[in-house]
């Protein structure tokens, strides 16, 4: 054996043909399951993107006012689900900047000492609502008409409004009834004009109660029957903001086709008990049914319920609201009452969105500001609903006003809010 010995060649030589061997392998293979499986798609590898956090929870328009209380998706914002933060820039104006500011809510004047509720803005979870912005909303209302339709607690977001206006342009009354319930502001330059409404049933009502809440017969309430006194306005307006629901708590006889019906908290008349929930429920259905019907289609915002933080009694039996920090969310979750009355309105609102099913919806809006105002115990007028109520005893009794909000305060948010709203559309 010689140098070109090669001792494996024939162990080399078939594992040269095993390559081969193995290629006709695989090509049979191939073809079998080709032939077994023509029917199903061949899936080729897709580049790998990066992942993507999806939140599937439910979160619907502000714009139309279907509120839920999940999370907002990240493409969306709730308006009405946050938290009140420090604002060490405090309020937009002051009482004394702002002459429109009505005695029981001018909490300053009155001699209100500690300032901390002034230092607080709404801050909703993941977005932001920013300052109302006198000047960029007189431009865009330029020649428009609005209406603050409702009770007491609309009058109180009414002088908010105007408040935060004046720091743009200085309004001037051109009408007022005569207890100064209903009223109506012109700013000039704009051609811009706010007409407060005073109709704390939104439908026709009589009523037999002084401004103390002392009444001499039930109210009487005509649920089949709109309040002229804004529903015969109703075409010269194109923005509303309409409230309702503290009064319905009050004892009233309910009637419809002028027939008594029956009456909530009326034992002495033989009546049947119908509850306020029946009349509210009824009220709201025949509001909202007028304005999704009508031909007319002014921007109508519905304000939903307004919380009272009355503790250790009611309004005539001593309760108090002396508490000078926000509730932290969760601490404190309303009465019962608060939870039945905003339901009704969150059922006929989304009611009556559904039911019209067309593009005239974007006009009825819902701004939902229990929540933030829930969480507020600290902005009520208190005791300082009357000038300087512990100048001559710090430990007289004094009634106080847990249901209506000072001025400057926390309701100027709900102002912010609607800016946000209208803005956006």
């Amino acid at each position: 054996m010689g140098p070109g010995w090669q001792p494996w060649t024939g162990l080399e030589r078939r594992s040269n043909h095993i390559p081969v061997k193995l290629s006709a392998l695989v090509l049979l293979v191939y073809l079998t399951f080709r032939i077994l499986f023509s029917g199903f798609v061949v899936l080729l590898p897709v580049p790998e993107l990066p992942a993507v956090a999806v939140d599937r929870s439910d979160s619907r328009e502000v714009a139309v006012g279907v509120v839920s209380d999940a999370k907002p998706r990240k493409d969306k914002c709730n308006l009405f689900t946050g938290e009140w933060i420090p604002n060490p820039s405090g309020p937009a104006y002051t009482n004394e900047s702002c002459r429109f500011i009505e005695s029981p809510q001018n909490c300053m004047k009155n001699g209100r000492l500690d300032m901390g509720y002034l230092f607080w803005r709404w801050k909703p979870h993941g977005c932001d609502v920013p300052p109302f912005n006198a000047q960029k909303f007189m431009d865009v209302m330029r020649n428009k008409t609005w209406a603050l339709i409702g009770d007491s607690i609309l009058r109180n977001h009414a002088q908010s409004l105007i408040c935060l206006l004046s720091k743009a342009e200085d309004a001037v009354e051109i009408y007022h009834d005569e207890q100064y319930k209903s009223r109506t502001w012109r700013f000039p330059s704009h051609n811009f004009t706010i007409s407060l409404i005073w109709s704390p049933f939104l439908i026709k009502a009589e009523i037999f109660e002084n401004d103390d809440g002392e009444s001499k017969s039930e109210n009487r309430l005509h649920l089949d029957t709109l309040d002229d006194n804004w529903a015969s306005q109703y075409t010269s307006f194109d923005y509303m903001v309409v409230s309702g629901g503290q009064w319905f708590l009050k004892t009233a006889v309910y009637m419809e086709n002028n027939t008594v019906v029956g009456c909530h908290y009326c034992p002495k008349l033989n009546l049947s008990e119908l509850g306020y929930e029946y009349a509210y429920s009824k009220t709201l259905n025949l509001v909202f049914h007028f304005v999704t019907t009508s031909e007319h289609k002014p921007i109508v915002i519905y304000r939903t319920w307004a919380p009272d933080h009355f503790e250790y009694g009611e309004w005539f039996s001593g309760g108090v609201c002396n508490r000078t920090a926000p509730y932290k969310a969760g601490e404190f979750d309303g009465r019962e009452v608060d939870h039945v009355m905003r339901k009704i309105e969150l059922e006929e609102f989304n009611r009556a969105v559904a039911l019209d099913g067309t593009e005239n919806v974007a006009h009825l809006k819902l701004l939902d500001t229990f929540q933030l105002s829930l969480l507020r115990p600290d902005a009520h007028s208190g005791p300082y609903r009357r000038f300087h109520p512990f100048e001559k005893d710090k430990n007289a009794k004094v009634q106080n006003d847990c249901l209506h909000w000072c001025l400057p305060g926390a309701i100027d948010s709900w102002n912010d809010l609607i800016m946000k709203l209208i803005l956006d559309e």
